[in-house]
């Protein structure tokens, strides 16, 4: 089954609430991810912050901003919705 993810809200303490389209939202903590080298451009916040978005239909960083897919940092959209539901963040 794939969870197609319709939006995503990037946080300055490196979590993510990711909102799927059967109205499921998860908090991805990305804090792990942090230590791994593939991932180093995410300790830059405002990388984190800016180039969060949605490719192929999961959570992502665009790191060349081309929106190319191949190009980017993707989480497994499965892993996400694994995650425990959360309530919406209210400002």
């Amino acid at each position: 089954m794939f969870y197609d993810i319709v939006q995503v809200i990037p946080n300055e303490d490196y979590t993510v609430y990711v909102y799927f389209e059967d109205g499921k939202i998860v908090c991805y903590d990305a804090k792990t991810l942090l230590k791994k080298k593939v991932f180093e451009p995410l300790k830059d916040i405002n990388f984190f912050m800016n180039a969060c978005t949605i490719l192929n239909g999961t959570l992502a960083w665009d790191v060349t901003g081309t929106r190319d897919c191949s190009k980017c940092l993707d989480i497994d959209p499965e892993m996400l919705y694994g995650l425990e539901n959360v309530s919406e963040k209210i400002a």
